[in-house]
């Protein structure tokens, strides 16, 4: 009998190599676009390690603060109009909570070179008393915006040395174990982050 001109078991052999190979380009691509681990874990990647300095010239990490939820805001003390808006907020959220309620509100400045610690201090502390400041180098503020998504840029098209920056904002609810909850935009009303704090408790 003739031996086959198609050498059949070779031809199979690469078309699962091929498959393969293809499945695997396409797992890679889903994952990219589902948000890396969170399409495996199911958790938002919002939240993660930072080294910055408190109100009172502290070193605190994200381990500081285990044990407490959070309502983490990043702005800046030179902001003219959303972060104060957005602190008051919190403020008033917290104030629509029990007294006893585990919730600590953090600012942490994505302006480290004019908000030093007695300028955050004085800043925390004018929105509530509870409020925890954070500042630290430039390197820090931006690892710390980074774990939390957070997008900001220094804009200097006016030329002034009063610049403004350019940011996110959103306010983000972390739980006793520093993962995200939910997070808040400009839109949300004090009412309906204590609504949502309540629910985390």
């Amino acid at each position: 009998m003739p031996t086959s001109p198609f050498p059949w078991n070779r031809i199979v052999v690469i078309l699962a190599i091929a498959l393969v190979m293809l499945l695997a380009l396409l797992g890679g691509w889903w994952i990219s676009q589902s948000g890396g681990n969170s399409a495996i874990t199911g958790k938002a990647l919002i939240g993660g390690p930072f080294t910055l300095v408190d109100q009172d010239g502290k070193t605190r990490t994200e381990k500081d603060f285990e044990g407490q939820n959070l309502l983490v805001y990043f702005g800046y003390t030179f902001c003219p109009d959303i972060c104060p808006t957005e602190l008051a907020k919190i403020a008033a959220a917290i104030d629509l909570l029990p007294k006893n309620a585990n919730v600590t509100p953090v600012f942490i400045t994505i302006d480290p070179e004019r908000d030093g610690v007695p300028e955050v201090k004085a800043y925390a502390e004018a929105f509530h008393p509870r409020t925890v400041g954070l500042t630290g180098t430039v390197e820090q503020a931006r690892a710390a915006a980074k774990a939390y998504r957070v997008y900001f840029a220094k804009n200097e098209s006016s030329g002034s040395t009063e610049y403004l920056m350019d940011h996110s904002s959103f306010i983000f609810l972390m739980d006793t174990k520093g993962e995200y909850v939910a997070h808040f935009t400009i839109e949300s009303t004090p009412a309906e982050i204590a609504a949502r704090v309540r629910e985390a408790l």
